[in-house]
């Protein structure tokens, strides 16, 4: 077993080949500042560039998975380059996850939040947490989702679903992220990472050539145009960042 250690995050190759990345700032319930957003795309672009990671986990360390935005270290964007500049890290973070070689299994625990929720669902195989939740603030602080999810959440729950999800903001158990297929299986906590490693062991052992072209063309068939929503939503949630009313709504939030 060998350990790469970013400033935020963890990640640890096992004998077997699953790469296991932990998001690390456990006191924070793992809430994205920017180094984290960073990390997540560095650790991710590693894990998939490295021969010897054959599948990988994707967790957080303590009693949340990512409980969306740091507030305590939010650094409202003073202008539309710095804005631009900080969305696209985001969508760095997605693409490295979406798009990557590598087959990804979500062990999604405790919070997972706005950003947090997003990268939950860029997961190929999320599994959740019986006490897990998950919901999207963003139309409520006048943002705007990343991550795809304007292409991949109607792909998986419907059209009306996701419009109840992103427009509404309501707070969903993982027993009803299963019934809508946000989630793939929902284990009981103390099950959780045991069932993700038992599940990236199996795509671990199977042909690469043929895993990592499934991967590939499910994510491009199964939903719409990917890189035209991530394109769609950074324009949009650039916009709602250069509103003065969002930087009222995310103090109060």
């Amino acid at each position: 077993m060998s350990e790469t250690t970013f400033e935020t995050v963890q990640s640890t190759l096992t004998d077997t080949g699953v790469r296991i990345i932990t998001l690390n700032r456990p006191g924070s319930l793992n809430a994205m500042n920017r180094q984290l957003i960073d990390d997540v795309a560095r650790v991710f672009d590693h894990a998939n560039a490295d021969s010897k990671t054959r599948a990988i986990i994707f967790t957080g360390a303590g009693k949340a998975f990512c409980a969306g935005d740091d507030r305590k270290e939010h650094v409202h964007p003073n202008s539309e380059e710095e804005a631009r500049d900080l969305v696209l890290a985001i969508q760095r973070a997605t693409h490295a996850i979406t798009f990557g070689a590598k087959p990804v299994v979500g062990a999604i625990n405790g919070w997972a939040v706005g950003g947090g929720f997003e990268w939950a669902i860029n997961c190929d195989f999320p599994i959740w947490a019986e006490n897990a939740k998950g919901f999207f603030p963003e139309v409520s602080l006048n943002l705007f989702v990343t991550g795809a999810v304007t292409s991949l959440l109607p792909a998986m729950v419907g059209l009306h679903k996701a419009r109840e999800m992103l427009f509404f903001g309501e707070r969903y158990s993982a027993a009803e992220l299963l019934a809508s297929g946000v989630a793939w299986k929902v284990v009981n906590d103390e099950q959780l990472l045991a069932e993700a490693k038992r599940v990236a062991e199996k795509l671990a052992d199977m042909p690469i050539l043929s895993v990592r072209a499934m991967k590939r063309v499910l994510n491009i068939a199964a939903s719409t145009d990917l890189v035209r929503a991530l394109a769609l939503e950074t324009e949009a949630t650039v916009a709602g960042f250069m509103d003065p009313e969002t930087t009222r709504l995310l103090s109060a939030f």
